[in-house]
Order: structure tokens, then C-alpha cells, then sequence
């Protein structure tokens, strides 16, 4: 779980929304990671995506304490199973032309499930660069929190608080 905690001067309480939310549900996995999992000539592609139909669970794993790169739990896990995903590690690369059997994401693939733009870098190996994405706070609901915010600052701009004598 993850939660944010806007701390804003009484004044400028009224200032501030919290964003709304979109009023559609994301991609679904298949349609959101296509282009990627088909990168390397993967002749089931299409047929994945179109069969990985619902928005992608919540991204959760690369803790310290439950060791490598996975897509969590065992409840995680089962999710991305039911999507067509291997959830128990992340594949270095998308499939392979001939590949057969249900496929890993890459740490790529799990950034962009988790809003983080495709020129993102990330620093480290597999596991350190994932933990770096499954500890994100998703970066589209953060940039709309920080909108949110910097409209209500602007508000301190054109009415300053003014000390009383």
C-alpha cells in the first residue's frame, strides 16, 4: 500500500484538490506491453496480448527481504498467472521468435505497467533496478498530486500571507 500525505498551510487548504481519478479504466497489460513483449520476433505475441485482457495487478516485490526480482506473494503472483504472465522471476529479454510457454517480464516491462516513461533509466542489475520500480509510488499519480500542489501554491503567490501588527 502506498499513501500520500499533503501537508499545505491552513490558508491554503481550500486551494487544494486531490486529483481526480481517469474516468476510464488503463490499457490492459496486453495492450499496454505489445510492442515489448513482440521485440524480439515472439510469434505468439499478438495471440498473448490478446488473451492478457485486464488491467495488470498492483506491482508489488523486489523487497530486500523476500530476496530476488518476482512479481510478489503468492496472491500477486497467481494474478499475473491468470494474465498470462510468469510471475515467479523477470526475464532479461522479451521471448525469443519461437518461444513457447508463458512469458517473464522485464524490469522495462514492469516500469511501464507502473506509469515510469520508456527512456527511464534505471540504475543497477535485474534485482536492484526492479526494486527501484516495485517501491515506486507510480510516477503518473504522482506528477498529478504535484499539479495538484503547484496550483495551490500558486495561490500563495497572488495572495501572500500578510503579518499582523
Amino acid at each position: 500500500p502506498r499513501v500520500v500525505i499533503v501537508a499545505i498551510r491552513n490558508d491554503l487548504v481550500e486551494a487544494f484538490d486531490w486529483p481526480t481519478p481517469y474516468p476510464h479504466n488503463p490499457l490492459s497489460v496486453g495492450e499496454t506491453l505489445y510492442d515489448l513483449m513482440a521485440a524480439n520476433g515472439w510469434r505468439g505475441a499478438r495471440k498473448w496480448a490478446d488473451a492478457c485482457d485486464d488491467i495488470a495487478p498492483t506491482i508489488v516485490g523486489g523487497s530486500k527481504k523476500h530476496g530476488g526480482p518476482d512479481l510478489g506473494p503468492t496472491r500477486a503472483r497467481k494474478a499475473w498467472a491468470s494474465l498470462g504472465v510468469e510471475g515467479k522471476s523477470l526475464g532479461n529479454d522479451a521471448p525469443g521468435r519461437d518461444f513457447i510457454g508463458t512469458p517473464r517480464l522485464t524490469v522495462r516491462m514492469v516500469a511501464r505497467i507502473q506509469g515510469f516513461p520508456d527512456d527511464w533509466q534505471f540504475h543497477g542489475k535485474k534485482t536492484a533496478s526492479y526494486r527501484q520500480v516495485g517501491n515506486a509510488f507510480p510516477p503518473p499519480v504522482a506528477k498529478a498530486v504535484a499539479n495538484n500542489l503547484k496550483i495551490a501554491l500558486a495561490v500563495q503567490k497572488l495572495f501572500p500571507v500578510r503579518a499582523v501588527a
